[in-house]
């Protein structure tokens, strides 16, 4: 029988893609959606009926411990992807950000602690590092909580740390860089200009444009938290991991190459509502990963460009494209 995983956060972006990888590895997954009225399982929903037979979802919030210790009890592994994770609403709401991402957290570790789980996967952010001090950034980079929403996660992050070093919870925090690819949210800065393109724009409306990221594609971050729930204890538990491709490019020149990439001559522009404070945009991101690959074995499948092109495909699905609206911005 196969290994039974929990995983929260399961119907988002990179949530849907881990259940997908995981079920690929041999693994049962419980699945955590955010409760609803509607009863809609997000993502999850498109996955292929073979995964979906082995995948069982539990609606629930991570801000309520009792649906929490339900979801962990009996789980090998519990990888913890629930979160809010816009930093423009972040600015617009700062409570629900703690409550979800801060008191969340606490809860999936007293539920770990208290199931005796063997091994928690904590999901965090690039964006606890803020502007890049020193290039590449590996994890002796310090934290700097330049918006709300960093603030959440940096917390979160030391809360995983307090409860390996105080209670010797089986823990361990994999840190992605900017993750893009197919059902990634209009918030994030690919699928923007993507649909924008595609609705025939022109004119593509984004935030600041100097800013540096690095990309990954979903599906070699989904597999990176595989690879750390399945790594010996002593390789990677207590310990704090970057993923990402270790390239960045400005907002500017990504715009410019995927407007190549569709075959569209686009006038690029700073639009003011997208805009960050200035003291809270973060001016470059770029990933050391060395850690990651000696202790896992862990290596991209996907550039940039390839990435690209796969994402382009996605979105480019009239089914797909349908459940974007390119004139409205998403915080």
């Amino acid at each position: 029988m196969a290994d039974q995983v929990a995983v929260t956060g399961a119907e988002g972006f990179i949530g849907s893609h881990l259940v997908e990888a995981l079920v690929r590895s041999g693994h049962r997954v419980r699945a955590m959606v955010l409760y609803n009225m509607f009863s809609s399982r997000g993502w999850l929903d498109v996955l292929e009926a073979d995964v979906l037979d082995q995948v069982d979802v539990v609606f629930g919030d991570v801000r309520d411990p009792a649906s929490v210790r339900q979801l962990v009890d009996g789980a090998a592994v519990v990888y913890h992807l629930a979160a809010l994770g816009s930093v423009p609403y972040s600015y617009c709401a700062p409570r629900s950000f703690v409550d979800t991402n801060v008191v969340g957290t606490l809860h999936v570790l007293e539920a770990v602690r208290a199931c005796q789980t063997p091994r928690l996967v904590h999901t965090s952010t690039s964006e606890t590092y803020g502007t890049a001090r020193t290039v590449p950034i590996d994890e002796t980079h310090l934290p700097q909580a330049q918006s709300p929403y960093a603030a959440s996660k940096i917390a979160a992050d030391k809360l995983v740390e307090s409860y390996c070093l105080s209670f010797g919870t089986p823990a361990v925090t994999l840190r992605p860089f900017n993750t893009f690819g197919p059902r990634q949210s209009a918030r994030a800065v690919i699928p923007a200009i993507i649909i924008q393109l595609a609705a025939g724009s022109h004119q593509l409306k984004l935030g600041a444009l100097d800013p540096t990221r690095d990309f990954s594609y979903v599906t070699d971050t989904a597999q990176a938290f595989v690879e750390l729930g399945q790594a010996p204890a002593s390789a990677v538990l207590g310990e704090l991991f970057n993923v990402g491709a270790g390239t960045d490019v400005s907002i500017g020149q990504l715009a410019e190459d995927i407007a190549g990439l569709m075959g569209v001559d686009a006038d690029i522009t700073e639009d003011a509502q997208r805009l960050r404070p200035k003291d809270s945009e973060v001016m470059r991101l770029v990933c050391d990963a060395s850690k990651l690959r000696d202790r896992t074995g862990w290596q991209p499948r996907y550039n940039r460009d390839d990435g690209l092109r796969r994402t382009i495909e996605w979105f480019l699905e009239p089914a797909n494209l349908a459940r974007y609206n390119a004139n409205a911005y998403s915080q």
